[in-house]
């Protein structure tokens, strides 16, 4: 699916870079991509914020057992990530506009998509080592949603060469929400500048 995305975006754009963008399971989904070398060929860079490198679950117990609950009950559902769960920002006024937009998804997680998650960051810790793209990864210390210590693992293995990492002291999961949030902004805008 992405192949034919990015291929359809390339043939549009013709000279064009094309750098990918992923926040939290989205930066999971972007790193698993640009493992197939063709996704590769296609992407000039890719940024993550909180990716989805490291998940850990409530308790040992449920990543023990969610092979069998995404079996017998995938359509079972947990509490996750929502407006009751983690803090993901400190700016009480970005969190009610992103809960109020109805294209946030503030339900329970099904156990299949918890099992996905935990499947996909599985994945990813073993091959870290074939990210080739040029990468910047951006975390906040304080994330309770996605590992920091992930993305430190990911700028640690990966092969590139062009690689960096900003871990920033006291921010949480979502850090384009984040009363910091332009400085987050003009990390990501200085690091592109010189690769366009």
């Amino acid at each position: 699916m992405q192949k034919m995305y990015l291929k359809k975006i390339s043939a549009e754009n013709p000279g064009v870079p094309c750098f990918c963008f992923g926040h939290s399971t989205g930066g999971g989904i972007i790193l698993k991509a640009v493992l197939d070398p063709e996704v590769d060929a296609l992407v000039n860079g890719i940024i993550l914020t909180s990716p989805a490198v490291r998940v850990q679950p409530a308790h040992p117990v449920v990543a023990a057992l969610a092979p069998v609950f995404a079996l017998i009950a995938p359509r079972y559902q947990f509490t996750g990530s929502s407006k009751n769960g983690p803090a993901v920002s400190r700016d009480p006024e970005a969190l009610r506009v992103k809960y109020s937009d109805p294209l946030v998804f503030t339900g329970s997680i099904r156990v299949r998509t918890g099992y996905e998650i935990l499947r996909l960051t599985a994945y990813l810790q073993q091959h870290l080592r074939r990210v080739t793209v040029p990468l910047l990864v951006l975390h906040g210390a304080d994330d309770m949603v996605t590992d920091p210590e992930g993305s430190r693992r990911l700028h640690r293995e990966a092969s590139t060469p062009d690689k960096a990492i900003r871990l920033y002291d006291g921010l949480l999961h979502d850090l384009l929400i984040e009363p910091e949030k332009e400085v987050v902004l003009g990390d990501i805008v200085d690091w592109l500048s010189p690769r366009i």
